[in-house]
């Protein structure tokens, strides 16, 4: 087996990724204090086509170079917007008949493998502050809350990791409703 060059990856430019037709996903981070977890979220919505993603609250936004650390470019092609308030993302998006999913860990939760996507629906995942978690008010609008099943001691994984996991799985879900 041989490691594939740059040159071989068939990468998008930055122009064909915004014209490429997107996943129906939606990223809102509400309160999300590391600049380097918003990097890497950027760089998992690019890897994934992930439609946009709403910045909230204390959220910082690009420019800026320890977002840029990690996002390695990606906040020029992830179409991205800031709100001030969560819940008035939530309610603008639910009026699109969106899905609002909040990650998190939750009394009747619905586990991640045991979530199902729907055909012709758009999703958004929240994902929540590094200490607090999604705000309860935010769960609270959700049309759905994902758990991450964990098995060891800590019940707790980085935003970024969780990210990717999730955005990995519901990816796939869709993926395979399509084909």
């Amino acid at each position: 087996m041989r490691k594939l060059k740059n040159s071989e990856l068939n990468r998008l430019s930055v122009e064909a990724f915004k014209v490429t037709e997107k996943t129906p996903l939606i990223i809102i981070l509400d309160n999300i204090r590391s600049l380097n977890n918003i990097g890497s979220v950027f760089r998992t919505s690019d890897a994934f086509l992930v439609e946009k993603i709403y910045l909230c609250g204390i959220t910082a936004t690009p420019p800026h170079k320890d977002i840029h650390k990690t996002a390695l470019g990606s906040t020029e092609t992830v179409s991205w917007e800031y709100a001030e308030n969560t819940n008035d993302v939530i309610e603008k998006l639910k009026a699109e008949n969106v899905k609002i999913c909040a990650i998190e860990q939750a009394e009747n939760a619905t586990m991640l493998n045991d979530f199902t996507v729907e055909t012709n629906t758009k999703y958004a995942l929240v994902f929540g502050n590094e200490v607090k978690g999604v705000a309860q008010n935010v769960v609270n609008e959700s049309d759905y809350v994902i758990e991450i099943p964990q098995f060891g001691t800590k019940h707790s994984l980085n935003i970024s990791v969780s990210c990717g996991v999730v955005v990995w799985d519901v990816f796939s879900k869709l993926k395979t409703l399509q084909n």
